[in-house]
């Protein structure tokens, strides 16, 4: 006979009548193997825009470069990365990698590749699955939400400044939300499990069914090009059918009841300190809820962003774009160095809240991935990019180093290593040459 800790996290929510994903207690025992295969594994993608200060190692004002000093273990945060030094047992910074097929485009393209790792020939513009998304489709069906896709600026935005990180298995972004109550409302807003919803779900399956078959009496009737255009249309409805089915699977589990008063949901951009804290809580609250275990946030487009100001909230000139292009001027690297040290705070809270939130027989940052990078090194060129991957030591992964790689190792063989520890039988992602070197 199984005890109750025994049981699947939803068995016990609805023997219970409980929908908060709660942490294992220490009157459970420790958990099984079997047990501790099964908690969640999860990922998290963070992308800011314009390049960092890379001044030389025998500048004055090297401290206020974004890469550490040494290599492997032998190396030394910088002002910049300092808030994380606490983390770095579970922290692995990179040096060399970039997406090879994106190095010739131009240098604020690359934010729609970040995660994709495709070219974006200047007249298709066609993009391809992003990272993220690849992940959703394995394990995103686990969950409530199979992903959830977060940027300060919200939407799609245009073509090469593109508001989002992430993009579907055509290449289609994918709108980001951008404002902390509706994010909120997305994830936790309490709209019931009624036969009215029920029966909206229902008919909306049965219309869908009907519009197929027209499709498919139709596509007897059209030439080649218009065949190709239903078929497009065609894969549109099933997405809209996976998410009728999805939304009918999860409709009679209740929601998790959380403390909305715990997130201020009054943040706006205007206040940048208390914005990104509202948006990393979300995350964290998401993750904690298990309503989802895949997330990105951009916290910047490379185009007409929303956040450029917020370097404002330092006092400093609220141009982020314009301090990027500064950093090789005298007194540069400090005024980005700063700015990007604001940043770092901000994620170091962020994986400070996973790591003292105790699952299983470890926390939570043990099995989550966090992704946290740019894809410029400095601003315009896409060779370098600054990037760490935190968390995961649960998932077989190793850290507290900095580790170089020539340009012939592709970022791709990261994304092939995260996927690995996520649990996927995944051998290539785009470009990749295989797994990366030192992480497991």
């Amino acid at each position: 006979m199984k005890n109750s800790w025994q049981l699947s996290r939803r068995s016990v929510f609805r023997a219970a009548g409980v929908s908060m994903a709660l942490p294992w207690l220490e009157a459970m025992g420790a958990p099984s193997t079997a047990l501790q295969q099964q908690l969640p594994r999860r990922m998290c993608a963070i992308l800011f825009p314009f390049g960092i200060a890379m001044p030389k190692d025998d500048a004055e004002d090297r401290q206020w470069g974004w890469f550490p000093t040494g290599k492997g273990k032998d190396y030394q945060l910088t002002n910049v990365l300092q808030p994380l030094q606490p983390l770095m047992d579970n922290v692995s910074i990179f040096s060399g990698l970039s997406h090879p097929r994106c190095r010739a485009m131009n240098g604020h393209d690359t934010g729609d590749t970040f995660l994709t790792a495709n070219h974006l020939a200047p007249v298709t513009y066609q993009n391809t699955i992003s990272l993220d998304q690849y992940a959703a489709s394995q394990i995103g069906q686990e969950t409530r939400l199979a992903s959830l896709t977060l940027s300060t600026d919200g939407g799609v935005g245009p073509r090469t400044r593109t508001t989002t990180l992430s993009y579907t298995d055509k290449g289609q972004p994918i709108p980001a939300l951008s404002d902390p109550k509706q994010i909120f409302e997305r994830l936790f807003g309490q709209d019931g499990a009624s036969k009215q919803d029920q029966s909206k779900l229902q008919n909306s399956a049965s219309i869908l069914d009907l519009v197929m078959d027209q499709s498919k009496s139709l596509q007897r009737k059209l030439g080649a090009a218009d065949q190709r255009k239903l078929s497009e249309f065609e894969t549109s409805v099933r997405e809209v059918e996976h998410r009728i089915e999805r939304a009918s699977n999860w409709l009679n589990i209740p929601l998790p009841e959380v403390d909305r008063d715990s997130i201020d949901l009054d943040a706006t951009i205007d206040a940048p300190r208390e914005y990104l804290k509202a948006i990393y809580d979300l995350q964290f609250l998401a993750f904690q809820t298990d309503l989802t275990r895949i997330s990105t946030y951009q916290i910047g487009s490379y185009g007409p962003s929303r956040a450029r100001t917020f370097p404002a909230a330092l006092g400093l000139k609220p141009d982020w774009h314009g301090l990027a292009h500064a950093a090789g001027k005298k007194g540069g690297p400090e005024n980005i160095g700063r700015f990007d040290q604001f940043l770092a705070e901000n994620l170091a809270r962020f994986l400070t809240r996973l790591q003292e939130t105790p699952e299983g027989d470890g926390n939570m940052l043990d099995r989550t991935l966090v992704l946290y990078g740019s894809s410029n090194s400095r601003t315009h060129q896409n060779h370098n990019y600054p990037l760490l991957l935190a968390g995961g030591g649960g998932l077989g992964l190793r850290h507290n180093q900095f580790l170089h790689f020539d340009e012939k190792t592709p970022m791709s063989n990261l994304f092939v290593t995260m996927l690995q520890a996520l649990g996927m039988e995944t051998e290539s992602f785009v470009d990749s040459t295989g797994s990366l070197d030192g992480l497991t």
